[in-house]
């Protein structure tokens, strides 16, 4: 029988609405915990399992799918955050999973630490953000699963599990992207580096000749990404180059200057996401007008370069809400398949007020990471939530889908369990692994259920 029922002193409130994000998708549970404590949530998820509930953690909501979405109990950990340990000689930190990246900068600094890298937003809870293969950009840099070096899971029975590389290995491995379906993750250990600077270059460079030579420009750069405005023809490239704390940028970026941080607030909130809203809204009201405001807006977009404590360039805020997709392809796929995005939006007579957005990272060994197994390109549409994105999303997956692209797990994608199986080597060893851990897959919804293959 399901229940409103708690144990311990759970801070809980009856049912209520959930909305993530972008708005797009809403839940609303029977029960919606915040616990403060390792203990009460213990209680909490043993109540769930005696009740026959099933359970869903959520952070920021950031996800554009209802991964974290759930109709019986949803749990929130904002209040099991910040730094546990730091071992400043190896590099490795432990954070309570509800721990925010927004947070995690001013956490490290004391020990001069930084995470290895970021990506352009950070207000997600750390286990969202490994439990969706979270990345960034930058073909020497794997995502945030990929320095995962220890965790701290909860199941049914309101147990915690300690595993690592030697601690239950086979668990950790399958268990560092895990959509949060094999129990509440409660701690994360990641191996961090020294704190570091970013020199940005800011360039709008010709499309096509970006395309032409677009992996020479990735490999050469520590970070680089790029943003085209459909219907223009030049694009606006961001190449980061790392620096310790003091020293001087090689070469032409040796004079490069230290950001002042107002000048970055008004760039960051007026120009881009003030620009940005005015543009998607009137884009929205009179659709026609799209391809000249896009135009308008990199014509007006110039050169820079800058230098700023590595996750000050890393993040920009987002004001103007949108809903995304984003798929992970093999990296010599990338300027194909962007082409042939270019192509379909120009053929179709599409309206697309939002940038396409491209990025890169290493391969790694998290068998659900999007990058398992190979270096991968990124490429990630959006589309303002006045709009439709249906069709433009559809078209661009079927795309992505002939190159062999993964759906990002945090992100809009109309796959199920026969179509990610045959995209993760791995993808069955979890299933059975998810079999073990969570026989009545308590920690789930319907669509992790279609994800894996259940109901």
């Amino acid at each position: 029988m399901r229940g409103n029922r708690l144990n311990g002193r759970a801070r809980a409130s009856g049912r209520q609405d959930f909305r993530n994000w972008s708005g797009h998708v809403h839940a609303h549970p029977h029960t919606f915990a915040r616990p403060t404590s390792v203990p009460e949530l213990s209680g909490i998820v043993q109540t769930a399992a005696n009740d026959g509930q099933r359970v869903r953690v959520v952070g920021a909501g950031h996800s554009f799918t209802p991964v974290a979405a759930g109709d019986d109990m949803m749990i929130n950990l904002d209040r099991l955050s910040g730094l546990i340990s730091a071992d400043e000689a190896t590099g490795r930190v432990r954070f309570h999973a509800g721990t925010r990246l927004r947070d995690i900068p001013s956490l490290l600094a004391p020990y001069g630490l930084a995470l290895a890298n970021q990506g352009d937003v950070n207000p997600q809870a750390l286990a969202g953000a490994i439990s969706t293969s979270t990345h960034g950009t930058g073909l020497g840099f794997t995502g945030f699963a990929g320095t995962v070096t220890g965790l701290s899971i909860m199941g049914p029975d309101g147990r915690e599990r300690e595993l690592s590389a030697t601690s239950e290995p086979e668990v950790f491995d399958l268990a560092r992207v895990s959509l949060g379906v094999l129990g509440v993750v409660t701690e994360i250990e990641l191996q961090c580096v020294p704190s570091f600077d970013l020199i940005a270059e800011e360039i709008v460079v010709d499309f096509d000749e970006l395309l032409t030579d677009l992996e020479p420009r990735m490999r050469a750069a520590d970070h680089f990404e790029f943003y085209w405005f459909p219907h223009t023809g030049t694009a606006l490239t961001k190449t980061n180059t790392r620096v310790a704390p003091g020293e001087a940028g090689p070469g032409h970026l040796a004079e490069a200057g230290v950001r002042n941080q107002l000048l970055n607030v008004f760039d960051k909130e007026v120009v881009e996401n003030g620009a940005l809203r005015l543009a998607v809204e009137l884009g929205a009201a009179v659709p026609r007008l799209v391809p000249h405001i896009n135009r308008i807006a990199q014509s007006a977009v110039s050169d820079r370069t800058y230098r700023a404590p590595g996750h000050d360039v890393f993040v920009t805020p987002r004001r103007v809400r949108f809903n995304e997709m984003e798929y992970a392809l093999p990296f010599e796929s990338g300027a194909e398949a962007i082409r042939e995005i270019r192509d379909a939006i120009e053929s179709r007579g599409w309206s697309i007020s939002f940038p396409l957005e491209v990025r890169s990272a290493a391969h790694d060994d998290v068998p659900l990471s999007t990058a398992y197994g190979r270096e991968t390109m990124y490429i990630a549409v959006h589309r303002f939530v006045k709009e439709d994105y249906a069709e433009y999303f559809r078209v661009v997956e079927q795309i992505c889908r002939r190159h062999g692209g993964r759906p990002h797990w945090g992100k809009i994608h109309t796959l199920g369990a026969a179509e990610l199986s045959d995209l993760y080597p791995r993808f069955d060893d979890f299933r059975e692994l998810r079999r073990q851990l969570d026989p009545a897959a308590m920690f789930g919804n319907r669509f992790t259920d279609s994800l894996f293959g259940l109901g």
